[in-house]
């Protein structure tokens, strides 16, 4: 039994919703054998930069506040709690939290009313009402009924990543039994023509690793983790699909929109969460890895993983589901405990040439692995680096069995 630095968090649940599939097992089995569909942002009048869509769920009874990013998160965590065998009705019934990573879900997203209003009209005020009461993470507490706490974290890139650590981290002090844990973000016009003002995206999908790489492709979608306690389990009757072991973030103040060129904030991330597992390197099956395809930002990681583990194999995923922003850590944390649980490492699509001058690239195509434990982890503006270490499901941590009634 690997001696855990913390009691590991099991995930009794899992949600994905992205432009791979909906729901974990299609996307799953599409981004491992199939391709994603690419195509022009649906505000654009050219396809200059292409993004990675997802078909638009249609959720029961959306709230009123409803938005693209809210019903991308819904349903994500309806497949979630349906996964964990909980029941809608049961929620209020629970003490359950939701911490929830967003970058466009708390955005500016009144532009219709900013455009009238500029050109001499005076629109109504629903616009402003509805991003008065957007954050997503109150709003799918109010639409389940929740009695935990409910959090909305906006760490850019990182969020989702972040979002997993912290609710981790309530169901460890017992703060709440469960915890939906992830993120959402849908493609925005903010977001589309600010990274293109940056001139961050690519003209063509992205090919994160790859010599001809151009940049990032912007993608959209929602993944859940529903975190519960042992004795929540317990009580239940459930098992563990996945673990959260460990998490890390760390600041390199290098630069408001590029890591540091030799990954010294991920290196602090990658270690806190080593420090709080008890794992290193050589327990690891392999790293599902940020790769945007920007050249500065798969440079840097290409140089970290290169000194650290240079034998771990890695998987770059955003080539099948685009650049989702504040949901990105939470996607990649899913397929990663998807890979685990079957025993298969995903392909980084699209990825052709090595480029000899970062000296590392990531997988080509899928193929077996029989670890239990991986890293994810998540790279973003700011200079915030966050890591997580994911354990394979219950059969293989074996955790205690339940006490004697009474």
């Amino acid at each position: 039994m690997t001696p855990f630095a913390v009691e590991p968090v099991a995930a009794s649940g899992m949600g994905l919703v992205c432009a791979a599939g909906c729901g974990a097992q299609a996307a799953f089995a599409n981004v491992a054998g199939g391709e994603t569909a690419v195509g022009p942002p649906p505000f654009a009048a050219d396809n200059l930069y292409p993004v990675f869509l997802c078909a638009r769920p249609a959720p029961a009874n959306p709230p009123a506040e409803s938005s693209r990013t809210l019903e991308l998160a819904l349903c994500a965590a309806r497949e979630a709690l349906n996964s964990a065998q909980i029941d809608a009705e049961e929620i209020p019934k629970l003490r359950m939290g939701i911490a929830l990573g967003t970058s466009v879900g708390a955005s500016l997203d009144f532009l219709d009313f900013y455009s009238r209003t500029w050109a001499g009209a005076k629109p109504p005020l629903d616009e402003i009402d509805r991003y008065l009461f957007s954050s997503p993470a109150a709003a799918l507490r109010r639409a389940f009924s929740c009695k935990g706490p409910a959090l909305a974290v906006t760490n850019a890139c990182s969020s989702g990543v972040d979002a997993i650590g912290i609710a981790a981290a309530w169901i460890r002090s017992g703060l709440c039994d469960l915890a939906l844990a992830g993120g959402a973000d849908a493609v925005s016009p903010v977001t589309y023509f600010g990274f293109a003002s940056l001139r961050l995206l690519s003209t063509e999908a992205c090919r994160p690793f790859d010599a001809r790489r151009s940049g990032l492709s912007l993608g959209e979608g929602a993944a859940f983790l529903l975190l519960e306690s042992a004795a929540s389990r317990r009580r239940r009757g459930v098992a563990a699909q996945s673990f959260v072991l460990g998490y890390g973030t760390a600041t390199d103040a290098h630069h408001l929109t590029a890591p540091h060129p030799e990954g010294r904030g991920l290196k602090a991330a990658v270690e806190q969460s080593f420090a709080q597992s008890g794992l290193g390197w050589t327990d690891l099956a392999f790293v599902n890895v940020h790769g945007t395809g920007t050249k500065t930002n798969d440079a840097a990681e290409a140089a970290f993983f290169a000194a650290h583990c240079p034998d771990v194999p890695l998987s770059a995923t955003k080539g099948s589901t685009g650049h989702t922003l504040g949901a990105a850590g939470a996607v990649e944390a899913v397929l990663t405990a998807c890979c685990l649980n079957r025993g298969m490492l995903l392909p980084s699509r699209r990825f052709q040439e090595a480029d000899p001058e970062i000296g590392i690239a990531p997988v080509r195509e899928a193929f077996d692995i029989s670890g239990r434990f991986a890293l994810s982890q998540s790279l973003a503006f700011g200079g915030n680096n966050s890591a997580l270490l994911i354990g394979r499901g219950e059969t293989c941590l074996n955790p205690q069995p339940a006490p004697p009634a009474g």
